[in-house]
């Protein structure tokens, strides 16, 4: 795709999702400008119905990664989700993350279909219409997966050539979506991590080692892990290595 983003939409009927992709926006442009953000991550979420049992909690788990990733440094954030029927939407970029975080917590669940294909492509158009800003990494949270394997991976590797890392974290332990997400993670450059939709710490750590490692390298996630102290952490940073 070329052009105008046509993977993401940023407008909606919902009076909801219209006030969310509007606040957010505006923190965007109203968050304290200390300089080039020394990267950009953009985090993209399943908000369809299979995670509707878990999601009050699973919502206070992401919102606690804002926090992590704004303790790592001067981070640009665009949160991406996507539910109901053929809905998939995107705020504008925000270094403000705790503001943003708060947005975050109003989405609601709605049945439909995963779009995992339409998040990796606006991450892709994003790379394509600003150049000079890339996307250094994507982060995904999801249980399941209702596309093609072949098709996602295509488009993951397609996001590791042009140096956006894909990280993915599993939320359960589908194993049919696991040998998907593990394909993308490992054709992105990235890494692929699973955690139960209650613990909340474990994805709060994993988002703060992404953020580490974009700002800092692997001597900067080496420094955050042992202030974590996580398996988890070092399962991440093993994968890394090896895609290096």
């Amino acid at each position: 795709m070329t052009g105008k983003d046509k993977a993401v939409s940023t407008s909606s009927s919902d009076q909801d999702i219209a006030r969310f992709v509007k606040q957010a926006q505006t923190v965007a442009t109203s968050a304290p400008k200390s300089g080039p953000a020394q990267g950009r991550i953009v985090f993209a979420m399943d908000a369809t119905a299979s995670r509707q049992p878990r999601w009050d909690m699973a919502a206070h788990i992401q919102s606690e990664m804002f926090e992590a990733v704004a303790r790592m440094g001067t981070l640009d954030i665009q949160l991406v989700f996507f539910r109901g029927f053929g809905e998939c939407k995107a705020s504008g970029w925000c270094r403000d993350a705790g503001q943003l975080r708060a947005k975050m917590t109003a989405v609601q669940c709605r049945a439909g279909h995963t779009q995992i294909g339409r998040v990796l492509n606006h991450v892709a158009n994003q790379n394509r219409t600003q150049p000079d800003q890339p996307v250094n990494a994507l982060v995904y949270v999801g249980d399941c997966v209702e596309e093609a394997a072949d098709d996602l991976g295509h488009l993951a590797g397609q996001l590791g050539i042009s140096g956006t890392r894909v990280f993915v974290f599993q939320d359960g332990h589908d194993r049919s979506a696991e040998k998907v997400f593990r394909g993308m993670a490992r054709l992105g450059n990235g890494a692929f991590a699973r955690f139960d939709g209650t613990a909340a710490s474990v994805l709060g750590d994993l988002l703060g080692a992404v953020a580490s490692f974009i700002i800092g390298g692997f001597e900067a996630l080496t420094d955050y892990n042992k202030t974590k102290s996580s398996s988890d952490i070092g399962l991440l940073t093993d994968q890394l290595r090896r895609e290096n």
